[in-house]
Formats: C-alpha cells, sequence, structure tokens
C-alpha cells in the first residue's frame, strides 16, 4: 500500500520498540522518514535496521536546545514536514514517597516539555495538511500504584493533543492521540527489575487485559498510519485508545 506516498515523516523514539516499527510501516506505505534516539547503540541500531531509507538522528528528547537542531536537520533534509509522531518517552514508577526532584524533572522534560517545544520549532516547516500523533497512554485514564509521575506526564500530553487541535486546526494541522495499554517492547525490560519481578508484573498486568494478552507494537504503528494518512483528514482532537478492553474493565 502506499497511504503515505510522498509524505515526509519524523518519529522521536524511533530507534526500537512501537518507534522503530512505525518507521517500518510508514516507509512500506511509501513515506520518507526521519527517527530520533537517545542512545548512540539505539541509533546504530536504527541505521542497520532502517538503511538508507531513513535519517537516523540523535536526540535527547528532553533537551530543548536538541530538538530546535531536529528540526533543522529536517528541514535541511526534507523542506517541510508532513507527519510528526511524538514517541520519545520515559516510564519509570515508584511510590510517591520515592521520587526525587531530579528524577521528577527528567521525566517531566522528556515526555512533556521537549515535546511540546519540538512543536513550536517545526511550526514553520509543517505543510498545509499536516498531522501531529501525540503517543500518551491509558494511564492517564486509570489509577495505577506507583504510576504517578508517568500518569501525569501522559495526561500532560493528552491534554496538549486536544488543546493544540483547536489551535492549530485553523492551519491545516490535525492533532489526533494514541494511548497504549501495555505493548510488549523493550520498554518492559528498561524498568531495572529483576527477571522474576518483571514476569511477574507481566503476569499480574496480563490478567487485566479482556483480550488476554499484551499488544504487539505493529497494532500501534497501524492506527498511527491511519491517523496521519488523508483517510483520517476529518478527524481532530481526537483519542484511539489501543488496550485490549483494559480501561474498560
Amino acid at each position: 500500500m502506499s497511504r503515505l506516498a510522498n509524505k515526509t515523516a519524523l518519529i522521536t523514539g524511533g530507534t526500537s520498540g512501537i518507534g522503530l516499527e512505525t518507521a517500518r510501516q510508514f516507509i512500506a506505505e511509501g513515506a520518507r522518514v526521519a527517527v530520533t534516539g537517545s542512545s548512540a547503540a539505539g541509533v546504530e541500531n536504527a541505521r542497520k535496521e532502517l538503511g538508507d531509507k531513513a535519517l537516523v538522528i540523535q536526540s535527547d528528547a528532553g533537551d530543548v536546545e536538541g530538538q530546535k537542531k531536529v528540526v533543522q536537520q529536517i528541514e535541511e533534509t526534507f523542506g517541510h514536514l508532513d507527519i510528526l509522531f511524538v514517541n520519545a518517552g520515559v516510564a519509570q514508577f515508584g511510590p510517591i514517597e520515592g521520587w526525587s526532584e531530579a528524577a521528577f524533572d527528567k521525566s517531566i522534560a522528556t515526555n512533556v516539555k521537549g515535546p511540546y517545544f519540538l512543536i513550536q520549532a517545526l511550526l514553520p516547516i509543517f505543510a498545509k495538511g499536516a498531522a501531529i500523533v501525540l503517543n500518551t497512554s491509558i494511564n492517564a485514564h486509570i489509577g495505577m500504584p506507583n504510576s504517578s509521575v508517568y500518569s501525569l506526564t501522559k495526561g500532560a500530553l493528552l491534554t496538549l493533543a486536544k488543546t493544540i487541535s483547536g489551535e492549530l486546526v485553523g492551519r491545516g494541522i490535525r492533532v489526533n492521540a494514541v494511548s497504549p495499554g501495555p505493548i510488549a517492547t523493550p520498554l518492559y525490560g528498561k524498568l531495572g527489575m529483576s527477571e522474576a519481578d518483571s514476569k511477574a508484573m507481566a503476569s499480574q498486568v496480563q490478567s487485566q487485559i479482556p483480550v488476554g494478552r499484551f499488544g504487539d507494537a505493529s497494532e500501534v504503528a497501524k492506527t498511527v498510519i491511519f491517523l496521519a494518512s488523508d483517510e483520517a483528514s476529518y478527524i481532530v482532537g481526537s483519542e484511539l485508545i489501543i488496550d485490549g478492553g483494559m480501561s474498560n474493565l
């Protein structure tokens, strides 16, 4: 298929998990793609995986000045941008009394502040008819213990999608959000848990999903493609929840 033919796209956090799978599918749909990632190893892996079909940029999603440099590279390479998928994020969990100010600030910077100023910096090069998709989370809706900071950042991102959709639609830019539930990605291996604790957590989470399994990154990617494509031209300020029914319990 070629639903994104002749489109240019930027995927933040595009070197692993949902972002990398979305990059693969964007390319398959005909888009010219750029992805960002924070780690040198992730960037190198994405370059090997995507080859010359994508521009791979090392960038810290929470660094505001770094976002401006990303925009410069996008403009130099593509000239304009049709699609932005804000996917980069950090997921750190713990009881409220265990949070430090530094850890709190890092989550806010990566999940909210950086994306906000990236969108701001991209405004001059967004094409008419451009689409922005923000990757939020069902944690913005459910009261999951130990997720206070993660949930508030995703709630902020969801609110941002709804508010700037009204502000940018007059410029021909559509803004929407996807809110995944538990997805089988490398994220769960980055929580600092032992293998046994990680498996126990996964089993406990899976028991709360009506369809009985974790989602796959490709299922999120397909939803993002739809929202980014002209098929969704009448969808503005909406949120598509991808959680196997978990948030309906």
